[in-house]
Parts: structure tokens; sequence; C-alpha cells
């Protein structure tokens, strides 16, 4: 395995689908300020700006731009992220399934609401892993997961984060979303310093608090997929869509697209 984690790492993160690797983008952080800068200034097709009028500070996400974006793609092929990936997962391929932006400016009080990846994306399989690190520090404002919530029976009810409507039409499918801070769940959250990660799985719940501080909270994530990861038909459009994929149910996802980037 990677020096950077042993196995009580990756059996923590089978059991309770998060666990903490320090310094896994410890030398990209300069990289991936600048491609975050870069992203900024030049938003994808796919850039949100999260507030509601009125609401004060700013928090901006954008996805999928790994590919026109230099300094990400540095990251994803020259970092450690998918050796490590393959590690968690148990899994002997790494693809690459997309990158994620999320900018908090100061002075944001919106939280990021507790939702799991999963029910929006287009993958099914067990073996797959995301990455959130920030670039800046974070205490109160770091990622927050509950642990084993992606061995719970029934999946979230993914809703859209502006508009908190259902994403999809089938809500008997989800269970509601939970307050894990009310109903006493374990949440795992970490101080974390520039380059850090938490490694979560796609069927993990998690949020953030928003970020009442007078510095940015610049976090920079990669979705990672493995062995055994499926294309899967949803209700509706899926979050990313990537529209005119042509995969069909059982598929692996396509290798142009979703390239290996780690290959045991």
């Amino acid at each position: 395995m990677h020096a950077l984690i042993n196995q009580t790492d990756i059996d923590t993160f089978q059991k309770d689908g998060v666990v903490l690797i320090k310094g896994l983008f410890k030398s990209h952080v300069e990289a991936i300020r600048a491609g975050i800068e870069r992203n900024m200034a030049e938003p994808g097709p796919y850039a949100a700006e999260n507030l509601k009028e009125g609401e004060g500070g700013r928090f901006f996400d954008d996805y999928c731009n790994w590919t026109r974006i230099p300094e990400f793609e540095d990251v994803v092929r020259s970092s450690p992220a998918a050796e490590v990936a393959a590690d968690l997962m148990r899994s002997q391929r790494v693809q690459v399934f997309h990158d994620h932006v999320l900018v908090k400016e100061p002075g944001t009080s919106k939280a990021t609401p507790w939702h799991q990846d999963g029910p929006y994306y287009f993958v099914d399989g067990l073996q797959n892993v995301s990455f959130w690190s920030p670039v800046d520090p974070v205490k109160g404002n770091s990622l927050r997961c509950v642990a084993g919530s992606h061995a719970w029976e029934k999946p979230v009810l993914p809703t859209r984060w502006l508009a908190e409507s259902s994403f999809y039409p089938n809500d008997d499918d989800y269970m509601p979303v939970p307050d894990p801070d009310a109903e006493g769940m374990d949440i795992k959250e970490w101080e974390m310093e520039p380059g850090d990660a938490v490694a979560f799985n796609y069927g993990t719940l998690h949020g953030a608090r928003g970020n009442t501080t007078n510095i940015r909270r610049r976090a920079f994530s990669l979705r990672f997929i493995g062995d055994d990861a499926r294309y899967v038909e949803r209700p509706g459009p899926t979050s990313p869509p990537f529209p005119g994929h042509e995969m069909k149910p059982g598929q692996s996802l396509r290798e142009d697209w979703f390239p290996t980037v780690f290959q045991r």
C-alpha cells in the first residue's frame, strides 16, 4: 500500500465509509489553488452559485473541469490520490470519475446540506471513493461525515441544494434526509491543514457548516471508481449529467471519458 496510509486506514474506510488521510495533496496545494482561481475566473457549464437572494457571502461550486484546467489534470495524474484510492477501495484498477470545486467565501453562513453523492450519480458499485481536500486551514467549517451511513439499507433522498426540492420523482425509493446532530449520529470531522483529505464512500452522508470565519474555505474534490463500478440508469438526469455518454446499464464506464489513472 502507499506510504501515506496503513491497514488501519483501509479497515476504517471499509467499516465507517470515511477516514482522514493526512498530506494526500500536500505537494499539490499551490497547483490546486491556481486551478481554483482559473476555474472561478472561467466557470464551466455546471458552475453554480448556491445562495438565495439576501444571503451573505458566496458559495460557488463547479465540477467536471479537470480535462480543461491543466492544474487539475496534473493533480489527477501525478498526485498519490489514485494509488491511495486503489488501496482504500481494495481495487486493482482506478478510473477518474470527476473533480469538484467548492468555495465558501468569508461570511458565508449557508451550510452544505446533508446528502449522499451516490444517488445523484449514474454509478453503481461498492468500490468508489471521494477525496475532499481544503487548501485553506479548516476547523469548524470542515467536512462532516456520518460513520457507517454508506451501509444503510435505503439511500437518502437527493435534493436540489438551492431549490430544496427532490431531485427525482420517486421519493418513496429513498429515506428522508436525517438530522445527524439532532439524532445523535456518529459524525466524523477533523481540523485540517491544506493538502489533508477526507476520503469517503459515495454512500456516506456528509455536509458542512457555513464559513463564518474571516478567511476563504476553498476545497477540491476528486472522485474515483474501482473494479466493480457499473453504469446504472436513474429516474431522471443525473448530476453530473455527462450528456451523450451512450452507456447501457451494467456496462463499465467508458474509458475515453473516465480514463484509468492507476492499475496494479
